[in-house]
């Protein structure tokens, strides 16, 4: 796919979801770091990361390219979507350009692994959804394009070979045991096995804004979820487990203790 990073084979990549976040100073952050420094400190200690400030609004390219000067070369950046691609989609197509005009820096360091497509509980499966997700797969061209789904109406053989036909990878989650949402099982559609780790609130997941994101994970929680990676390793070319339960810096912690148990290191 165009501006990949180079990935050897069987590569696990342990990151978090964003990395600047007030309430990681003290957690994960030294005392007085400024945001403008904190991505240099994260890559010192995770080989991966996702930008999640890309939803809100296309990055300026100027912004992407620092963003890109602080990692190494090579170094996986996963973009999320904005959200004219996944909750409005009424405008992703014309702002296709100013898209690969933002992610070109990243794809210049070869660090551009790829678009992160989080469609909300409300894209539910049908033939009409399922035509958008094709139209906006070949509207992406050759960029390796990854998409997650809230609902679990998305579970089904049939739609994993969707997928597959068209070049889309899955993005399997773990997130609150409640009615209609994903269970935890990890699905492959292409080269990668891409997991998000929600947490499990399950008391303030519908309603609950970030707050929803308030958990940590036990290690006997990550633990059901190494067996499933294990078993699925040898069957793609790259793994990466990526935590969005950043309240209070509990995605560091439960990243790093996943990179403990997959054998003390995060790649």
């Amino acid at each position: 796919m165009a501006g990949s990073p180079p990935l050897s084979s069987g590569s696990v990549f342990v990151g978090t979801s964003g990395y600047s976040f007030a309430d990681w100073i003290g957690p994960f952050y030294p005392p007085g770091t400024p945001r403008g420094k904190m991505f240099d400190f994260y890559v010192k200690h995770f080989p991966a990361v996702e930008i999640n400030a890309s939803y809100y609004r296309i990055l300026p390219p100027a912004v992407t390219a620092q963003i890109g000067a602080r990692a190494p070369e090579g170094y996986p950046i996963f973009y999320k979507a904005h959200r004219s691609l996944t909750h409005e989609r009424q405008d992703a197509e014309n702002n296709l350009g100013v898209w690969k005009e933002s992610v070109k820096p990243l794809v210049e360091r070869g660090q551009m692994a790829g678009l992160l497509a989080q469609f909300p509980y409300s894209f539910r499966l049908s033939e009409a959804n399922l035509d958008y997700l094709s139209r906006t797969r070949e509207w992406l061209g050759d960029y390796a394009y990854f998409v997650e789904f809230r609902h679990a109406g998305w579970m089904r053989p049939d739609v994993f070979a969707f997928l597959r036909e068209r070049g889309l990878e899955f993005v399997s989650v773990d997130e609150p045991p409640l009615s209609g949402l994903l269970p935890p099982t990890p699905v492959v559609t292409g080269d990668t096995l891409y997991v998000r780790f929600h947490g499990r609130n399950t008391e303030r997941w519908w309603g609950g804004g970030n707050e929803r994101y308030d958990y940590r994970y036990s290690k006997a929680e990550l633990t059901e979820w190494l067996v499933k990676i294990k078993k699925l390793r040898e069957k793609v070319k790259t793994t990466f487990l990526f935590f969005n339960n950043c309240h209070l810096g509990q995605a560091v912690d439960n990243a790093r203790m996943m990179a403990d148990l997959l054998g003390g290191s995060s790649e």
